[in-house]
């Protein structure tokens, strides 16, 4: 398993101390986390490898996940559209399926989260739990990591019941943040450096992952991976893709993603994509398991075009990992991805189809510009949007709510050589 000591390559030694400095007040301190799937999505991914490294740091810390039948999942889902601005129908019972799994799930897990001296909600889906716990002594956190900027206001309004009665919220950027009576953090997801999504391959581990789905080695290759999702439109970089084929006839396609058990929409969206490619032979539609990390990793670092054409997006993080293989790339002028994106620096944002073709053209014509926006593109996510960055910024959001009263914490500073 990996410790905090094996991030000081990446980091520096001195990054680590800081980590180990802001624990030390926090030792044995009970933190619960909670989203609905241990699999598929960028949080499931993030609490993975975040939960251990709070342990290694000394905490108490603990992952649960809420279980809900088909029709609860239906229900998130639509409210997750919603926040991000989607007028949803809402049906007869909708919100009675919402509150009555909320309940189930608190009949399991109450005596765990009123025990705990920080429990960290993620998302809308587990927001319910609060109330079904009145013997909580410890401070609770709602963690969205949705665009929230423009809520659809009906399903925003009655979500907000729920949240207003924690005691603080963490959102991705200033734009997501919305009036509550509570304080508010702001804070990027992160990736991690040294997981098999991350990690550093052979070139001969890249081949052989092109070779192993069909792909042509001497070819280009335009690449998008997230979930079937449509607010990742991935019809809108098929058409893409068309466009700047027509410029470079030798160019592949390939649309990676997996499946999260809490997304239902996934399969139809996916049935879409394929009846769109039809016959196309250069478009590789790959529906990848969980677990498929070093398959992403060596598809990254083996795409000559890298897009995430979101139309919403809460950060993006396949965007940070393509980044940080030193890759530039082509983004939906959207969400998180406009922290990562620094606009002919670190790739493009774009707003349809013809600009991302028009953005692709460019980094073929000029492979030397390529690599120097590549480069500096590692280095934005070195310095912003490692895990290390996301796990102090966990441990400065604690101190403040546990010990916030206090004129002053003691901290045990490392002199400096």
């Amino acid at each position: 398993m990996t410790s905090i000591q094996d991030y000081v390559a990446v980091t520096g030694e001195n990054v680590i101390d800081r980590l180990r400095q802001l624990a030390r007040p926090l030792r044995g301190t009970k933190v619960v986390h909670v989203n609905s799937t241990y699999v598929g999505g960028g949080v499931a991914e993030i609490l993975s490898k975040l939960v251990p490294l709070q342990k290694d740091l000394g905490l108490d810390a603990r992952w649960e996940v809420i279980r809900g039948e088909e029709a609860f999942f239906q229900v998130t889902k639509s409210f997750h559209n919603a926040l991000q601005g989607v007028p949803v129908q809402l049906w007869d019972g909708v919100f009675k399926v919402y509150e009555e799994t909320g309940a189930q799930n608190s009949e399991e897990l109450r005596s765990t989260l009123e025990e705990a001296d920080i429990v960290i909600i993620h998302d809308p889906q587990p927001l319910p739990l609060l109330r079904s716990c009145p013997n909580r002594k410890g401070k609770w956190i709602w963690r969205c990591h949705i665009d929230l900027s423009h809520p659809y206001r009906p399903v925003w309004q009655y979500l907000r019941k729920y949240v207003m009665e924690y005691d603080a919220s963490i959102f991705s950027l200033a734009d997501f943040a919305q009036p509550l009576p509570h304080i508010q953090y702001l804070m990027p997801p992160s990736i991690d450096p040294l997981s098999e999504k991350n990690m550093d391959l052979t070139p001969e581990q890249v081949q052989a992952t092109k070779l192993q789905f069909g792909l042509d080695p001497a070819r280009l290759i335009m690449l998008q991976v997230s979930r079937f999702d449509r607010f990742k439109d991935p019809l809108g970089v098929i058409k893409s893709y068309r466009l700047v084929k027509s410029f470079a006839p030798s160019l592949q396609l390939v649309l990676a993603g997996g499946e999260a058990t809490d997304d239902p929409e996934g399969a139809a969206v996916l049935a879409e994509v394929r009846n769109e490619v039809g016959g196309d032979k250069d478009i590789h539609v790959l529906l990848l398991p969980p677990d498929a990390h070093v398959t992403i990793n060596a598809l990254q670092r083996g795409a000559d075009l890298v897009v995430q054409k979101s139309l919403k997006e809460g950060f993006g993080l396949t965007v940070t990992e393509a980044l940080w293989k030193g890759k530039p790339v082509i983004g939906g002028d959207a969400g998180g991805i406009r922290l990562q994106i620094v606009n002919h620096h670190t790739g493009f944002l774009v707003k349809t189809p013809e600009g991302a073709a028009l953005r692709a053209r460019y980094l073929l014509r000029h492979p030397d510009k390529a690599l120097e926006m590549g480069r500096i593109a590692k280095e934005l996510v070195r310095q912003n949007f490692l895990l290390t960055r996301n796990l102090q910024e966990y441990l400065s959001i604690l101190v403040a709510l546990i010990y916030g009263d206090q004129e002053r914490i003691e901290l045990q500073l490392k002199a400096a050589p």
